[in-house]
């Protein structure tokens, strides 16, 4: 299917401005900025990874203020329940002295979710993102709610501290489009993070779009062709993950557990029409597959524990499986 809407321009331009407006805010992160603004256009969701202090908090609501979304946080500790996440069915006395029960949603209702420290829930509130991330529905009781649209998750992780955390499973990994790392910042963009926060100025963004403008991105984004040739190098790559399968290079052999699933080579295709969005252009290219691909498969490549002896990270396998797959069969 092939683009087609008169505005399609006008729509890549909105999309590289609220690139710009976030940058405005945020220092020194700009593959970060991207691969939230691809998740967002893609309709997904992205796991942040960094140090505290970083800035990721401010990223989210700098975001819906620039996109004039709702916006809510959740902060995840070892006692947090399901509920004070999603709601709860609370019982109401009417004015003719009945009584009946009333859905009182959490604060998963909203356009842009922040689930912060997300890996200090317990596993069973963890697992009661994966319906809301998978489906944008949350059932209570017999009843399901939709979430609004569009709908956003960007959950935090802090991989330094260990004590009172509970790993993310692999079923829940696997509903994050992009795993983004959030890297200590260099000399001269601490430099201009101190200049800006140590003094009573404060940025100011420009709302660039809405939510009605944004879904319609979503749609025209996806609709971006892609060659079949391209196609099958993102398959390709994505096999190639899978130590069993015939073609894997010598590191995944030798250190991946289990490879990217299809919702990986799926992710992968729609970021790489994302990056080309972005990019100013309607056509999906080699280049775009691979600018995305740390992201896309980082977090779903299972390494094992020969991996942990040696000191191996999934970045290191992943930029292993690019050099190794070529572009044309």
């Amino acid at each position: 299917m092939t683009v087609t809407s008169p505005d399609t321009e006008q729509l890549q331009q909105h999309a590289i401005a609220i690139e710009r407006e976030l940058s405005k805010v945020i220092v020194g992160y700009p593959d970060v900025l991207r691969g939230v603004l691809i998740t967002l256009l893609a309709g997904g969701h992205a796991l942040l990874e960094g140090a505290p202090g970083l800035g990721k908090t401010l990223l989210v609501r700098t975001l819906a203020q620039v996109l004039d979304l709702t916006y809510s946080r959740i902060q995840c500790t070892p006692d947090l329940m399901p509920s004070d996440m999603l709601g709860t069915n609370v019982l109401l006395a009417t004015d003719t002295g009945e009584r009946r029960f009333e859905f009182q949603a959490g604060p998963i209702f909203a356009n842009l979710v922040l689930v912060d420290e997300v890996n200090r829930a317990a596993p069973k509130t963890q697992s009661a993102l994966l319906e809301a991330m998978q489906e944008h529905t949350v059932t209570m009781g017999t009843r399901a709610y939709t979430l609004p649209r569009p709908f956003f998750v960007i959950a935090t992780q802090n991989p330094i501290e260990m004590t009172g955390t509970y790993p993310l499973p692999e079923a829940q990994l696997d509903r994050f489009l992009f795993k983004l790392k959030v890297e200590f910042p260099s000399a001269d963009n601490l430099t201009e993070i101190l200049t800006r926060t140590t003094t009573t100025w404060e940025p100011t963004v420009e709302h660039v779009t809405d939510g009605d403008a944004l879904i319609e991105m979503q749609r025209v984004a996806r609709d971006l062709l892609i060659a079949s040739h391209i196609m099958d190098y993102a398959a390709r790559l994505v096999m190639a993950t899978h130590p069993r399968l015939p073609g894997a290079p010598d590191a995944v052999r030798q250190y991946v557990r289990y490879g990217a699933s299809p919702r990986a080579a799926q992710g992968l295709v729609v970021a790489a029409k994302m990056n080309a969005f972005l990019s100013g252009r309607l056509n999906v290219s080699f280049e775009d597959v691979r600018n995305v691909a740390a992201s896309a498969l980082r977090h779903r490549v299972i390494l094992n524990v020969e991996a942990e002896v040696a000191g191996v990270e999934a970045d290191t396998v992943v930029d292993t499986v690019l050099a190794h797959v070529a572009e044309e069969r």
